[in-house]
C-alpha cells in the first residue's frame, strides 16, 4: 500500500517479535477504534475486570472477598462520577471515547472469548464511552494521602498526639526536593498547630479505633553523549496479573505515538513519545483527599455544619456476590462526601472529599492534545485540565528542552487538613477552589540540566499547601548520586541506572548494628553476615536476606511494643484494602531508629529491640535474596477457581532490589520478603533518535495465559534488561510476525489476517 500504508477506511495492526501491536491508519477516529480492538484482543477480560472494580461490581465475579471494595466504589459513586465527566467533555474527547468503544465492541463481536470468560461462563459487557473514564479513575483510586490520614486517626487513641508526628514516611533525615531539582532541606517538621484541629475532633469522640511509586529522570543535551535529551523511568505498582500497562504504537495523520497504555483507556496518559516530545510520570504525593469528622443528630439523618443541622443524603446499593446472596449497603453522604468509616448512628463518622470524585474532571480532554504536542511547553499546556490523579510529569523534546511539572488539581485549603481527619462541622476546613495551574511547581530547562523524581517531596512549603506525606528520598538521592558520577550519558548508562540495587537504608542499618553488644552466638553470626554485606540487594546475596529479615522483625516488634497492632480494631482501619500497623511502620521505623526516637518502644531501647530481632532471625537458615524475594504473579480468578491456579498464575524469574532501590521490587511486612510490587515497566527515551529507545514490561504484551506473548518479557525484566522500542515503520513492517487489517464499513469493523496469524 502506498503512502501511509492504509486507505481512509482501514487500519493495520502489525505485531513485532514481542507481540507488541503497532497500529497505523489515517483518521484519528479510526486510530482509536483500532486501539480499542487491539486492547480487547490482548486484554478484554482485564478491561472488564478493571471496570467492575471501579464501579463496584467485582464481587459478581470474585465472590465475597470483593464485597468491601465494591461497597467503597458504590459509596464513592465511581459510575456516576464517570458519566458526569463524560457529559462535561469536549466533542473531540467524546468522539475519541466513542471510537474506542466501537473498537472494543467490534472485537467482542468476533465471538472470541478469553479463558476467564469461559471459566466464569460470562459474556463481556457492551463497552460504553464512559467506561474508559471509570477504568482510568480506578487505577489511581485514592492513591496517596488518604491512607496515612486514616492510619494516624486509627493510631491516635493508642500513641497520643506526640506519637502521631512519627507516623509518616520517614524523610531520610534530610529531604530531597523535586524542585529546585535535588535541593536538600533537612528533616520535615510537623507544626503542632497543624495537628490541633484534627486532634480535637478525633479525641473528642475517640473510636474503639499500599503503595504506589515510581522513578523518572531526564538529562538535558549538555549532559548527554549525543547532544540530545535522555528521559527514563519506571512505574511501581502491585504486581497484578495482567499488567496495568500495555505497550502500544498508534499512528494516524495527526500523530505517531508509542508508549504504555492502560487497557480500557484510549491515549497515552502516563508514558510515551510522539515525533517531537517524550513524557513520563511518577506519583507526586500531593494531597488531593480530605477526611472530615462529621457530627450527626441522634437519628443519624442530619449533620452539623456551622451550627445548623443539614439533612444527609441516603441511598441503598445492592451488590451481587458470586455464590452468595446479594449484599445491601446503606450509603450516607454529607456536604463533604460519602461516609467511608464509622457509623452515623454512633454520632460521628468520617466523610471523604476527594478531587477524584467531588469535582467534575476533564482529564480526557487532555489526551489528544498531548499526542499532538510539539514541545515540552505545549505538552504541559495540554495537561492544564488534568485532575484524576496527581503526577510529576517529566518531559524532553527534540529542540533539546527538558521539563518538570506537577500535573494535578490540588484544593486550596488549610495546611492542617494534611495530617488527620479534620472537624467537618466548623466550616474552617473547606475547599476554596484549586491551586492555580500557574502556581503549581514547574520548570523548563532547570539549572544543572537534570530532573529527578522518585515520589519525594515536590517542593518546599510555600503559600499553597501541597503535601504532608511523601515517600522517603532514598531512591531520589541514589539517582542523583548516579547522575553525578556519570560523564556525558548515553542510553546504556540510563539502562544501567535502572539496574541499580544499592540500598541506603540497608547500609544505615548495617552500620547501626556494628557497635551493638551481643551475647547470643547465633545473633552475633547473623550480625557478621550483615556487616560483611556490600549493601547491594543482589539475588545471590545472603547478607541482603539477613538485612530484610532483621528489618521486618524490628518492624513487627515496634508494632507490638507500641500497641499499634490494635489499630486493626479501629473503624478507620477498615476502609478497603485496610490499614495494617506493620505495613505502615515499615516506612517509619528507619527514621525513628536514625533519630534515636524511642517514644513508641514501650520503655524498651533500640538496642533491646535490635538484639531481639537478631535473635529471632538467627534461628532460620540463610538463603539467597533472589529465592526469598522471587515474585509470584497471581491472577484474580485463581482464588475463585483454585483448580485452575496453575494455568492462571505465573512465577517470575528471580529478582534483586527492594523497596528502597532504584531497581524497585518491594515487599510488605505482613507478607514477608516476597516481592509483591515492582516496576511494571522500564523505559529509556533517546529523544529525537527514537530507534535507540528501549522498554520492557514485567510479563508480556498479552493478558491471555494461553498466549506465547504472555510471559515472554519476564526474564529480561527480572534481569533489568530492556528490548528495542520500535518506531520506524519500515523496520516494523519488515520484521512483523503478524499483520491484521481492520476495515470500517457501514459502522461495522471487519478484521482479516494479511500475512500471518497471531500465534
Amino acid at each position: 500500500m502506498a503512502g501511509h500504508g492504509a486507505t481512509a477506511a482501514e487500519a493495520d495492526i502489525w505485531r513485532d517479535a514481542w507481540g507488541i501491536p503497532h497500529i497505523r491508519t489515517h483518521s484519528t477516529a479510526d486510530a482509536f477504534t483500532a486501539l480499542g480492538f487491539a486492547h480487547a484482543q490482548d486484554r478484554l477480560w482485564q478491561m472488564e475486570a478493571l471496570l467492575r472494580r471501579g464501579i463496584g461490581r467485582s464481587a459478581e465475579w470474585l465472590g465475597k472477598g470483593a464485597v468491601k471494595a465494591d461497597i467503597l466504589a458504590r459509596q464513592l459513586d465511581t459510575a456516576g462520577a464517570s458519566q458526569r465527566d463524560f457529559a462535561a467533555l469536549g466533542g473531540e474527547a467524546q468522539a475519541m471515547l466513542a471510537a474506542y468503544a466501537k473498537g472494543v465492541n467490534a472485537f467482542v463481536a468476533t465471538g472470541y472469548r478469553p479463558v476467564e470468560y469461559r471459566l466464569l461462563a460470562a459474556e463481556p459487557v457492551d463497552w460504553q464511552p464512559w467506561h474508559s473514564i471509570a477504568v482510568m479513575r480506578q487505577i489511581g483510586f485514592l492513591m496517596g494521602s488518604v491512607w496515612w490520614k486514616l492510619w494516624r486517626a486509627a493510631a491516635l487513641p493508642i500513641v497520643g498526639a506526640e506519637g502521631i508526628v512519627a507516623l509518616r514516611y520517614e524523610d531520610g533525615g534530610n529531604e530531597v526536593l523535586c524542585l529546585p531539582p535535588g535541593l536538600e532541606t533537612g528533616a520535615f517538621q510537623a507544626a503542632m498547630a497543624d495537628l490541633a484541629p484534627g486532634l480535637e475532633a478525633l479525641l473528642a469522640q475517640a473510636p474503639g479505633d499500599v503503595s504506589g511509586g515510581s522513578n523518572n529522570w531526564a538529562l538535558a543535551p549538555g549532559r548527554t553523549a549525543t547532544g540530545r535529551p535522555l528521559v527514563a523511568g519506571d512505574p511501581h505498582r502491585v504486581l497484578e496479573m495482567p499488567n496495568m500497562y500495555a505497550q502500544v504504537h498508534l499512528a494516524c495523520d495527526a500523530f505517531d505515538v508509542i508508549g504504555l497504555t492502560v487497557p480500557g483507556v484510549p491515549g497515552f496518559p502516563h508514558f510515551g513519545h510522539n515525533a517531537a516530545v517524550a513524557w513520563c510520570v511518577t506519583h507526586a504525593f500531593v494531597d488531593i483527599h480530605d477526611l472530615y469528622v462529621e457530627r450527626f443528630s441522634a437519628d443519624g439523618h442530619a449533620c452539623l455544619f456551622r451550627e445548623r443541622w443539614e439533612p444527609v443524603r441516603r441511598r441503598r446499593e445492592r451488590i451481587g456476590v458470586r455464590g452468595e446472596a446479594d449484599t445491601v449497603a446503606d450509603v450516607v453522604e454529607t456536604r463533604h462526601g460519602p461516609i467511608v468509616a464509622g457509623d452515623p448512628a454512633s454520632g460521628t463518622a468520617l466523610a471523604l472529599r476527594s478531587v477524584q470524585f467531588a469535582e467534575t474532571d476533564r482529564s480526557f480532554d487532555c489526551m489528544i492534545p498531548m499526542l499532538r504536542a510539539g514541545s515540552v511547553e505545549a505538552l504541559y499546556e495540554a495537561t492544564r485540565d488534568w485532575g484524576l490523579i496527581d503526577h510529576n510529569l517529566v518531559a524532553g523534546d527534540t529542540a533539546g528542552r527538558i521539563g518538570y511539572r506537577v500535573r494535578a488539581k490540588v484544593p486550596k485549603r488549610p495546611r492542617a487538613n494534611g495530617w488527620l481527619p479534620v472537624p467537618g462541622w466548623t466550616g474552617e476546613h473547606e475547599w476554596d477552589g484549586m491551586v492555580p495551574f500557574e502556581r503549581m511547581p514547574a520548570v523548563i530547562d532547570p539549572p544543572g540540566g537534570a530532573v529527578v523524581t522518585a515520589n519525594n517531596r515536590v517542593a518546599a512549603d510555600g503559600a499553597d499547601y501541597l503535601s504532608t506525606d511523601c515517600m522517603p528520598p532514598h531512591r531520589a538521592r541514589r539517582i542523583w548520586q548516579r547522575l553525578a558520577e556519570l560523564g556525558p550519558a548515553a542510553v546504556d548508562d540510563m539502562a544501567a541506572m535502572h539496574r541499580d540495587i544499592e540500598t541506603i537504608p540497608g547500609r544505615e542499618l548495617r552500620e547501626r548494628l556494628r557497635a551493638l553488644a551481643l551475647e547470643v552466638p547465633a545473633a552475633a553470626a547473623l550480625r557478621r553476615r550483615i556487616l560483611d554485606w556490600d549493601g547491594r540487594m543482589a539475588p545471590d546475596s545472603q547478607g541482603a536476606s539477613a538485612y530484610v529479615a532483621v528489618r521486618l522483625a524490628l518492624t513487627r516488634l515496634v508494632a507490638r511494643r507500641s500497641g499499634l497492632v490494635a489499630v486493626a480494631a479501629s473503624p478507620y482501619a477498615q476502609v478497603p484494602p485496610g490499614t495494617v500497623a506493620e505495613n505502615q511502620l515499615w516506612w517509619a521505623v528507619p527514621g525513628l531508629l536514625r533519630a534515636g526516637d524511642e517514644m513508641l518502644l514501650g520503655g524498651a531501647s533500640w538496642d533491646d529491640l535490635l538484639r531481639q530481632a537478631l535473635e529471632e532471625v538467627a534461628v532460620a537458615p540463610p538463603q539467597a535474596w533472589g529465592v526469598l524475594h522471587r515474585p509470584r504473579f497471581i491472577h484474580p480468578l485463581s482464588a475463585v477457581f483454585p483448580e485452575q491456579a496453575a494455568t492462571l498464575d505465573r512465577v517470575s524469574e528471580p529478582v534483586g532490589g527492594d523497596n528502597d532501590t532504584i531497581f524497585a521490587t518491594g515487599c510488605v511486612a505482613t507478607i514477608g520478603p516476597r516481592a509483591v510490587y515492582a516496576s511494571l515497566a522500564r523505559y529509556v527515551f533517546d529523544v529525537g533518535a527514537w530507534e535507540n529507545s528501549r522498554w520492557i514490561v514485567f510479563h508480556g504484551a498479552s493478558g491471555e495465559p494461553e498466549s506465547p506473548w504472555h510471559l515472554n518479557q519476564n526474564a529480561a525484566w527480572a534481569a533489568g534488561e530492556m528490548v528495542p522500542m520500535l518506531y520506524d515503520w519500515a523496520t516494523i513492517t519488515a520484521g512483523a510476525l503478524a499483520h491484521r487489517r481492520l476495515s470500517f464499513r457501514d459502522g461495522i469493523v471487519y478484521a482479516s489476517d494479511v500475512e500471518a496469524t497471531e500465534p
